[in-house]
Order: structure tokens, then sequence, then C-alpha cells
């Protein structure tokens, strides 16, 4: 792009046009203006926003984690307060104390009470004399007339007309009842008693008793004389109802149910059943058992008056006046939690310029509080023009780090900018990675170069080192600023990332990446020391503490990418070494399939896999790749194994066909490599080779059988040469050319009745000039120089394959 600028700039110097020189800025411009650049500009703006989020960068970051040691004493930049919590603690104690507890109040056995009392009162109006009443409701008002009442004879029964008898028919099998008898020929030996009931006549009075009976019926018709009209009655409904009403309201307490340490022993908050919210003071000796009972006596003296008719009211109140009022634990506590949350919390307060932490020495847990308390009051004071000031820079920041590594993409690895999916994974998985380091830098963990060295070895094994260098040593700096940290945590960073890049290479075996992360740990620590050394930081416990944890946390991120290896290869559809040596097992299904079907076809396989490694790794190609590529190049040829030559016996089975027709099932075992590849899951880049291993190179040998007999048919037209070339693609990498090359040569070899080498290089030349002239290279990269030198490797592999042998003489047989 940038030579493009200078020749726009030199054309407009030579021509001397009246129109305005294009610049520098127009053009850059008009390039910006590109539909496909404003996408990719989008989505640097979205991660630059994301990130912006994920950073607070309005703000300024707490810099402080519990351990780091400050160079210098931090001082405190504003005025603030610091919560005291013994103080909070004390306080909210002594408010939980004062709280009362709660007790539930059950209304309704003073309801049923009062009520009871009520319809007794009725039920005594109702009857005009002692003998009249039943016998327990009277001695419940007087139980000292209780042995009276065995002497008054019982109530007569009023007589109840008979029911009609049943006129139906009786049914079959059953007798009709007899009217007036239930059991005929068995008298009826039962007799009226007290209120209809029936029991024994009750026994003849003597005159003492006679006196007796005679002072109870008095009694009776005293107390009955209070409420033996209705509106007596009513008058005293209305004052039992005003004298339990403080009782319903307050309740009635046997013991208290709490001890001292749990609340007041004086009061005690009192609710209904289910209904908190109605809940009142109460005096705790106004409710207990026994003043209750004297207090309700006072109530009814007041509304009924003093007298023997009281006194026989309460004597039927009080054995069945019992306790309603139950602790409320869970209510309690509710009320306790309340007064606590309602106490606010104590504070210390500290003033501009206090000494919040001295240098040299390690943050301690209280220490970090304080200072946190700093940092949040100083960014509540700061003022909206500060932050965006801090917004501005922020932006800039992302600007030229995307700007930064657009430059090098473009330079470097301009294909990469080919798609548009390439760069949001990219940008995407950089925004990720500072997310899940922020995630993973908090005081329990300071483990956030775990998940920079695994972006780091990510972008090396998708892509290239120096482009993991790049985006590690620019996604670390994001991280460094959005923690607050300063120089020395950045260079650690980056020091681990590049030495865990650099020794990666080729993974060839599995234990590869756990001895990487031991270097680059060790390189870690030791980066770590020296950089708080530099600050001048003192050498102690506590710095040695933090390049251990840093060390182990840098073991740990090898360890891990060694499980999420094949993740990030199915992923971003690479392969390493160590997945090609499984890939390439001579174990695998689909090459023991191969043995099994075309036996012929593997031994070709493994021979050009020996040819095209050596010959990839002489221009500095995967040799590996190439070689199990070629393992899988030909697996096609299972299906139809009779009609290729290194499969076939003395039969030809081509002499049948027609030349197309043998071209289609020659060409086609690409296509079904393809397909059998596919099925058993290869890797895309093995799928590649095969499917390029032959380009759209001629099948020269039914080409020209075809043509020969068109010649011979005077009728018959030329052939379609597109008809016998294989459908492609071309190869798309120099290993993919490499390999078209090597299995050219090897098939080509076996031809040589002599293959001296010089006959072998003059074949291996015209092999690979006949598909440069034929436009098979064009898409893969492969330069000239690098094509000449897979020549020489092609010669020397074919030569000491066909090396001359000694002559012996003839062995005589015994």
């Amino acid at each position: 792009m940038p030579l493009a600028f200078h020749s726009s700039r030199r054309r407009n110097r030579r021509s001397g046009s009246v129109d305005a020189p294009h610049g520098f800025w127009t053009l850059l411009a008009s390039q910006a203006a590109r539909p496909d650049v404003l996408i990719r500009l989008g989505i640097c703006l979205a991660a630059a926003l994301v990130l912006m989020v994920v950073l607070h960068g309005w703000s300024e970051p707490f810099g402080f984690h519990i351990g780091s040691v400050p160079v210098h004493g931090v001082v405190s930049r504003v005025a603030f307060e610091k919560p005291d919590p013994e103080a909070t603690r004390v306080a909210r104690e002594r408010s939980a104390a004062k709280v009362r507890v709660v007790y539930a109040q059950d209304k309704a056995p003073i309801v049923r009470l009062r009520d009871g009392l009520k319809n007794r009162a009725a039920e005594l109006t109702a009857a005009d004399s002692l003998a009249a009443v039943p016998r327990e409701a009277w001695a419940e008002f007087a139980p000292e007339s209780a042995a009276v009442l065995e002497y008054i004879p019982p109530p007569t029964p009023v007589p109840v007309a008979p029911e009609p008898p049943d006129l139906a028919p009786p049914s079959e099998g059953q007798k009709a009842p007899a009217i007036g008898n239930p059991q005929p020929g068995k008298p009826s030996s039962s007799k009226p008693g007290p209120a209809g009931s029936t029991g024994p006549a009750p026994p003849s009075p003597t005159p003492e008793m006679a006196e007796r009976i005679l002072v109870a019926e008095q009694d009776f018709q005293r107390f009955r004389g209070r409420i033996d009209t209705k509106e007596k009655l009513l008058l005293f409904e209305k004052g039992i109802d005003l004298a339990f009403q403080e009782l319903e309201s307050t309740g009635v307490l046997e013991k208290i149910q709490h001890t001292f340490d749990e609340g007041s022993q004086n009061e005690i908050d009192v609710h209904p059943i289910g209904n908190p919210a109605e809940t009142v003071r109460v005096q705790v000796p106004q409710v207990l058992l026994v003043e209750a009972k004297a207090r309700l006596r006072t109530r009814l003296n007041e509304e009924l008056g003093e007298g023997p008719f009281v006194d026989r009211v309460v004597a039927w109140i009080e054995p069945r006046l019992s306790g309603t009022l139950e602790i409320d634990r869970e209510g309690t506590a509710r009320a306790k939690q309340d007064a606590i949350d309602k106490t606010p919390s104590q504070f210390v307060s500290y003033q501009k310029g206090s000494l919040l932490a001295e240098a040299s020495i390690p943050i301690t847990p209280d220490s970090l509080v304080l200072l946190q308390r700093e940092h949040d009051e100083f960014l509540r004071l700061q003022e909206p023009g500060q932050r965006l000031v801090r917004v501005v820079a922020m932006l800039g920041l992302f600007a030229a780090l995307f700007a930064l590594s657009g430059f090098y993409i473009h330079l470097n690895h301009r294909e990469l900018f080919a798609e548009f999916g390439t760069i949001a994974t990219l940008v995407g998985f950089s925004v990720i990675t500072v997310v899940i380091c922020m995630l993973a830098a908090a005081d329990s963990w300071q483990a956030h170069v775990v998940p920079l060295l695994l972006f780091a070895m990510t972008i090396a094994i998708a892509y290239d080192e120096d482009l993991a260098l790049l985006l590690a040593a620019e996604v670390g700096l994001v991280v460094v600023l959005g923690l607050g940290r300063g120089l020395s945590e950045y260079i650690t960073l980056t020091a681990a990332a590049a030495a865990m890049v650099f020794w990666m290479g080729r993974l060839r075996s599995r234990s590869k990446l756990i001895y990487v992360g031991l270097w680059a740990g060790g390189v870690a620590m030791l980066t770590q020391v020296g950089a708080n050394l530099l600050q001048e930081r003192p050498f102690d416990v506590q710095m040695i503490y933090e390049a251990g944890r840093t060390g182990v946390w840098t073991v740990l991120a090898g360890f891990l990418m060694t499980g999420l290896l094949p993740f990030v290869e199915r992923s971003f559809g690479v392969l390493t070494d160590l997945s090609l040596l499984e890939v390439g097992d001579v174990a695998h299904p689909l090459l023991q399939e191969l043995v099994r079907r075309a036996p012929g076809t593997y031994n070709h396989s493994i021979n050009v896999a020996s040819l095209a490694e050596a010959a990839a790794e002489s221009i500095g190609g995967r040799g590996l790749l190439v070689r199990v590529g070629a393992y899988f190049h030909d697996i096609g040829k299972m299906l139809k194994p009779a009609y290729f030559v290194e499969n076939q016996g003395q039969e030809n089975r081509h002499e049948s066909l027609v030349p197309a027709m043998s071209t289609l099932i020659i060409v086609a075992h690409v296509k079904e490599g393809v397909e059998l590849a596919r099925q058993y899951n290869l890797p895309q880049p093995i799928i590649d080779l095969i499917a390029e291993h032959h380009g759209t190179t001629l099948v020269e040998y039914f080409y020209k059988r075809a043509s020969e007999q068109s010649q011979s048919d005077p009728n018959g037209g030329s052939p379609d040469e597109q008809t016998y070339r294989y459908p492609g693609p071309k190869p798309s990498t120099r290993e993919s050319a490499v390999m078209m090359l090597a299995d050219a040569a090897e098939s080509a070899s076996r031809t040589l009745s002599e293959p001296t080498p010089a006959r072998i290089a003059s074949l291996v030349n015209e092999l690979a000039q006949k598909r440069l002239n034929d436009g098979q290279f064009d898409e893969c990269g492969l330069t000239l120089e690098e094509l000449k030198t897979v020549e020489k490797s092609l010669v020397k592999s074919l030569t000491a394959v066909y090396h001359g042998r000694v002559k012996y003489p003839d062995q005589r047989t015994a």
C-alpha cells in the first residue's frame, strides 16, 4: 500500500496535470472509505468499546493487591473515612440487645373461654329453678354445692311426640318395627334424668341436706336474678366482652420463655399469630397468668360490680384461663436482624496527606481496605473532564495498538486480511483474553499470566510466532494498564510469553509443552526478580514468593496447553507435528484397509512419503505433513484397486474399456479419496493434499490412446483435452506441490529400464518442467529456486533407491 502512495505522487509530479495532487491523507481517506476496510474498522471499534467497558477506561484502576510492596510510601490524595468493623460490631450488638423478644398470641382460647362463659350464663337464665339446670352447669359456678346437687330431683322431660311409623311395607326377610316399644316383651327400665337425661332417681335428702338444698336454691336464684331478663343478659355479655378485651389484646403468659441473654425480662412485643404487623409492646408483669387473673377480676368488678355474682363468674373463669403467648423465635431473630441492619456503620476519618502504606512493606488486608477506600473516594470526587481525558487517552492507545497490528499483518501476513473471519477471530480472541486476565487477577489467584500465555501459544500454533509475540505484547500492555500495575509486571508478562513462544518450535511429543513451560517459568521468575530489584524493591521472602507463584502459573500454562492442543487444532484448522504423528500411525484403520485391498498402492505411498518428506525439508517446508499426506494421498484407489497398474497382475482391465471410461476411473480416485478421508475424520490439511496431489494435470496415457484411436477412425474427432484432465484444484501450498512432484517421479522412475543417476535427473527435470509449463505451480508460491532444490532432493533420493549393486557369482545349492 505505501508503494502505491509513492508511485501515485510520482505520477502526479510527472504529469503536470491541472488537477490537485492527491496527498497521503487523501489516499488514506479513499482507502478507508472502502466497504471492506470499513467493516474491519468497525470490528476494531467494537473491540475498543468492549475493552473500554471491561477495563473501566474512564477511571483510574486500583493497582494494589495483598502482598504487593509499594516502592514509595502511599499517602491519601483526598480526605475519606474508613469503616471501623470493631466499633460497628459493638454498636450492632447493642442495638440487637435492645430489641424486645417477640411473642405470638393465639386469641382462640380466650375467645372460646369468653363465649363459653356467655353460653353458660344463657343456659342458667333459661332455667327457672335449680332442678331445671344441668348439674354440671351450676357446679362450675358454685363448686361448693356439688354435693347438694346430687339430692335435687332432675327436671321432668318435655314429652316428645313419637315419629309416625314408616308405612312402607317391609322388605322380604325384614320384620316391621313395633310402635312404642323397640323391643317387644322387654319393658324399658330407663327413667328420665336431669335435663331430659335418663338415670337413677336421686336419694331422699336428710333434714340437714334439705336445708343445704334450700340455701343452694337461694344462691342460684340470686345469681340468676342478675341475668334473668334479656336486658340483664345483654348487659352481662357486654361487661364480659369489655373485661376480656385487654386479655384478647395482650394475651396471657404462664411463664417467661426467654432468658436474660435473649432479651428484656420486663417488656415483650406481642402480635397475633400470622399477623406481625399488629405488634404491641407489653409489660411482662401485666400478662403473667397470676397478674392476668387479678387484672381480669378487677375489670369484672368494674363492669359488673363487686359481689358474690362476680366471685362466681371468676370461679368459673380461673380454672379455665391458661397461657396464650408462645415465643416467636423467628420473629425475634428478624427483629434483631432489622435492628442490626438499621444500625449505621462506624467510620474512622483520615485527612488528605495521611500515610496509608509505608514503603517496602507488603500490603496487608487491613491496608488494602484502607487504600481501596481512599481510591473509591478519589474516583467519586473526580471531575467529568478528567474522566473524559482518560477515555480519549485509552481510545488513542487502542487505536495505536490496532494500527500497529494492522500494518504488521499487512506487511507480513497479507493473506490474513482476505477473510473477515480471520480478523474477527484475532480481535475477538484478544478481547476475550483481556477479560479472562482481568478475572484471573483477583487477590486470591493473581493468575493473569496463564490466559496470556495460552493466548500467545495458540496464536503461535495457529498463525505465526512473530505475530504471537506482537499480539501477546499488546494484550499484556492492555492487561497491565487495566490492572494498574507497573513496568516490572509488564516486563515479566512479555518475557514469559516470549520464552514460551520461542521454545515451542515444532511439537513432536506430548512432553514438549511441559518442558517449555518449565523453561519459561524459570525465565519468568528471574525476570520478575530482576525487574523488582531495578525498582529498588528489597529482596525479601515476599519477592521470592511472588516470583515463585508466577513460575508455577507459567508451568501450569504448559500443562493446560497440552490438554487444549487438540481443541486448538480443530478450532483453527491447523496440525502440529504431534497430531501428524498420531494420524500417520501405520495402525490407522484407513491405512490398514489400504494394505489389505491395494498392497501395491500402499507400497507406492510409502515410497512417495520418503521422497516427499526429504524434498519438503530441503526448502524449509513441513516434511512431516507431506509424509503423512503421502500415506493417504492414494487411498481412493482401494475402491477399484485392479484398475491401477501397481495392483494389477497379468490382466489389464483397461484393455476392454475405451480411453474416456478408463480416464473416469483413474480420475475418480481423487474424489473418492477425499470422501474416505472425510469419512474417517482426517484433518483438513491432509484432505487438501489428497485433493491437490494431481492438480489439473493431463492423464497422458489415455489421452494419447484416444488421440491414436481418433486418427485411425476417419469419422472420429479429436479428443477434448479437458475430458482427460484431473478436476483439481491445483496445489495451494509448497508442500502440496512437492508431493505432486514426488508422486510423479516415484511412478515414472519405475518405468526406467536402467535407472542411472543421469536418467533419473533427466526424468525428474522433465516432469518438473512439464508441470511448471502447465501452470500447476501458479497458486502454491513455489519459486524457481525452490523448484530446483526439490528436483535435486528427488534425484538424490531416487538415486539412493536405485543404486547399483555388486553382482555375486551363483551360489551352489546343497
